[in-house]
């Protein structure tokens, strides 16, 4: 972060804002109302793994307040120049408070569930699917707000407030999906839903880590396990190539579920995925 100089916001006009993903819109949107303009840099269909911004997101960054990090791959290369494009702009870790969990594999666990020590530890940055965590980044995004642009507290402080209520909502709701569900294995292709298995005590298992995918003698062990736990379903998200989930998903007699963990809708489409999970791990 440069040189900081708070915006004051001027009646009839929004503040310009980047957040990196699509549900970090939703949550900016959802706190800053009207007071802000959200511009995404991932855009729809696009991995933030791998995503480099486009020359018009650039020159629009230049005009922006504030930039919402979250953790996610591209920032490791990128967050450094955008921020050097507009020494004035205030960027917030939303993720900020939040200890990460490994990514997991079948095979980092062992006979009794536990999960054991990885050689290389790569952190999940998918918080944004855990309700829980996703209080923490609201928390992070108001105090961001109210630092640009101080005239607003008050709005800001209503609008969290209400989303807290909405986040609260939707926990209770998905407490009820999963009650009873507890310890259940669901089979996914990309380890996006690590954050939300936890928060409802069940367990992702994924096909493959950081976008490699397993040898054959690994993918067998994962058709064996699914075989005898009766896994029926593997979820894929529509960034990601299914060829191989359907391979899998053939080979245990089973079928691939589009699972989006990048939707802008996030209340709606966390309600959508936990029936999906529901209906798969009864």
């Amino acid at each position: 972060m440069g040189i900081f100089v708070p915006l004051h916001t001027e009646a009839g006009d929004s503040m310009k804002v980047f957040v990196s993903i699509l549900p970090q819109k939703y949550f900016v949107d959802k706190i800053g109302g009207n007071r802000v303009e959200v511009s995404v840099l991932v855009e729809p269909g696009a991995s933030p793994h791998s995503y480099e911004p486009k020359p018009g997101q650039m020159a629009a960054l230049t005009k922006a307040a504030v930039y919402f990090a979250i953790g996610v791959n591209f920032e490791e290369v990128w967050l450094k120049r955008i921020a050097s494009l507009n020494p004035q702009m205030l960027i917030v870790h939303t993720d900020r408070g939040i200890k990460k969990i490994p990514m997991a594999s079948l095979h980092s666990h062992d006979e009794k569930g536990r999960e054991t020590p990885p050689g290389r530890i790569n952190l999940d940055p998918h918080i944004w699917t855990s309700p829980p965590l996703v209080r923490t980044q609201a928390e992070n995004i108001l105090k961001g707000l109210i630092e640009v642009d101080p005239a607003g507290r008050t709005a800001y402080a209503a609008n969290y407030n209400a989303f807290i209520d909405e986040i609260n909502g939707l926990e209770s709701y998905l407490r009820d999906i999963f009650s009873g569900l507890e310890g259940k294995e669901f089979l996914v292709f990309h380890p996006s839903w690590g954050y939300f298995a936890r928060a409802y005590g069940l367990r992702q298992i994924p096909v493959e880590i950081e976008g490699k995918e397993p040898k054959p003698a690994e993918l067998h062990h994962l058709i064996e396990h699914a075989m005898e736990r009766g896994i029926k379903v593997i979820f894929v998200q529509p960034q990601i190539s299914t060829k191989s989930a359907r391979t899998i998903a053939k080979a245990i007699g089973g079928q691939v579920v589009i699972a989006d963990p990048l939707a802008e809708n996030w209340t709606g489409n966390l309600r959508s995925i936990a029936e999906k999970f529901r209906e798969a791990l009864r």
